[in-house]
């Protein structure tokens, strides 16, 4: 399957899966760039890739022309691999014509000789626009590429690698903050004792702030089988603790926690989710048949950390919402070049088949409200800002708690290539009344005004709170979770809790020093586009 970036594509009618925002449409959809997901077998001899300023062959006659082919057996696709015998120039070239006809913003990118550049990876971060937001911000900071062996794993298997802990950076340059977040289920993180708000003191007895950074990120962002010992400090513990943890493949636990609670005469359903993937379907529906079931009539989706996934599923989560399986959800929108791509996804009640990609006739939960309230941080990206924007988009009432969000109405479809697969931004989206304008993020406003009030904007009406690392995720203590039970009782903000200030889950900050900066999860501040074949 392809990504949200977008995810795989086939011919005929299909549903799209994307991660960050809905690409595709449930009216049906093409196929992709045949340079992204092509099988097609090049020529045994690799076709002449000079440089010539200006002038580009079609990507398809560079792919999988590579300079260290694999051989064998694909384990995820049961075929043959398709590389053969090519250069890092056949590798350079393919990214710079896949770059000029599929990236949204290709009139932006400097058309440099691929020469000059050491890498195919040094030469693919060339491949962006430079251009700033209104805000100052980079339009493009979400251009990465990571192994296919990597992506194969979490978008078809729900499996990572690591300890299954995820990490919130609030300072990367010393003085550093790394705190733990949340846990899968079940992890070796879990299981050897992390709890969430615990703060690295050290890794292997290398202090945070130190400059050996190499260390420090082979300690968080760990090879399979490697262990690891972190001091941390706990809250309301004076001694640090050390905790050895073994890194390995974790199975995701994309929905956690969900629970209902009462507030006023509102009976509240709560669920936190991480990941927008295939693995998370299961857990949504039996969240919604237990919230239908006990009657809920309010809504809190925490979606503080999740960066993103496949368009379809923010598709289904949006119906599961409000129900308006006849109305728009997401517009895509791709450059000039392929507008014939632009589509149009609904609001979307079927059941996938992940095995086959295939919708069921099994019709989703749908609690069928007219308001949601969405916990945030600058990590809620993506296909969860899609979710945002596509219910505003059919006058949902969105309640923002939180801080703003990561501002990512973009899109890609994950382009695989000789062990690699790069993400490139593709199309950019817009609900049903057009809007798409949030590229520095939703903001919650403090203020009594709806969304009719606040109109087209990326404002949204709700409460500003820090994210609470003294208590679990669906505690209602948690101040986030608080703030959103008092506004479904009351109408307003808890004063205690606004206004605090923001600690989030982000690599910004003004600190001198060296960063220590994470490779990037697939599922982290991106949307993915995969298909769906209809069946009727």
């Amino acid at each position: 399957m392809n990504f949200h970036s977008c995810a795989i594509f086939s011919a005929g009618l299909s549903l799209s899966l994307m991660l960050l925002t809905g690409c595709g449409g449930s009216g049906g959809s093409t196929a992709d760039s045949p340079a992204q997901n092509s099988t097609t077998p090049n020529s045994a001899t690799p076709p002449d890739a000079t440089w010539q300023f200006g002038q580009f062959t079609a990507a398809e006659n560079f792919i999988n022309h590579c300079s260290n082919p694999r051989t064998g057996i694909d384990p995820y696709e049961n075929q043959p691999f398709p590389d053969q015998a090519g250069s890092i120039q056949h590798e350079k070239m393919w990214l710079r014509s896949l770059t000029h006809s599929t990236y949204l913003w290709y009139d932006e990118v400097e058309d440099n000789d691929p020469k000059n550049f050491d890498s195919v990876s040094q030469y693919f971060d060339s491949l962006k626009t430079f251009q700033t937001t209104p805000s100052g911000n980079q339009k493009d900071q979400f251009h990465f590429t990571q192994t296919y062996d990597a992506y194969k794993k979490e978008s078809q298997s729900g499996v990572s690698s690591g300890y299954g802990l995820r990490w919130a950076a609030i300072s990367t340059k010393p003085p550093r903050i790394y705190r733990v977040a949340y846990m899968q289920d079940n992890s070796p993180a879990a299981l050897a004792g992390f709890k969430r708000g615990d703060t690295i003191v050290a890794i292997n007895n290398i202090d945070i702030n130190s400059n050996n950074t190499e260390a420090l990120i082979n300690g968080l962002s760990p090879t399979n089988g490697s262990t690891h010992t972190f001091t941390i400090s706990r809250s309301g513990q004076t001694e640090s603790i050390d905790i050895a943890v073994t890194a390995g493949d974790i199975a995701l636990s994309p929905v956690q926690n969900a629970k209902t609670f009462t507030a006023g005469e509102k009976t509240v359903g709560y669920v936190q989710f991480n990941q927008f993937i295939s693995a998370g379907q299961a857990g949504l529906i039996s969240a919604f048949n237990q919230f239908n079931n006990a009657n809920v009539n309010a809504l809190v989706l925490d979606m503080r950390y999740n960066g993103g996934g496949l368009v379809d599923m923010a598709a289904q989560l949006g119906y599961m919402v409000a129900g308006a399986s006849n109305s728009t959800f997401s517009q895509t929108i791709h450059n000039d070049k392929q507008s014939a791509k632009n589509r149009s996804v609904g609001f979307e009640r079927r059941m996938i088949n992940w095995d086959t990609l295939q919708y069921t006739d099994t019709t989703l939960p749908s609690l069928n409200l007219d308001t949601v309230y969405i916990l945030s941080t600058a990590s809620t990206c993506s296909a969860s800002e899609l979710i945002i924007n596509g219910l505003r988009g059919i006058d949902v009432n969105v309640v923002l708690i939180g801080s703003k969000t990561c501002g990512k109405p973009y899109g890609f479809t994950p382009a695989p290539n000789c062990g690699q697969v790069y993400y490139t931004v593709q199309f950019k989206s817009a609900n049903a009344k057009g809007f798409g304008d949030y590229a520095d993020g939703f903001t919650p406003i403090d203020s009594d005004l709806g969304a009719t009030e606040l109109g087209l904007t990326a404002n949204v009406s709700g409460c500003t709170v820090a994210d609470d690392f003294t208590q679990p995720l669906g505690n209602p203590n948690e101040a986030q979770l608080q703030a959103a039970l008092t506004h479904i009782e009351t109408g307003g903000c808890p004063v205690s809790l606004v206004n605090r200030p923001i600690q989030q889950s982000t690599a910004s900050n003004h600190n001198k020093g060296v960063s220590l900066t994470l490779p990037n999860a697939i599922w982290q501040n991106n949307t993915i586009y995969t298909i769906i074949n209809e069946q009727k």
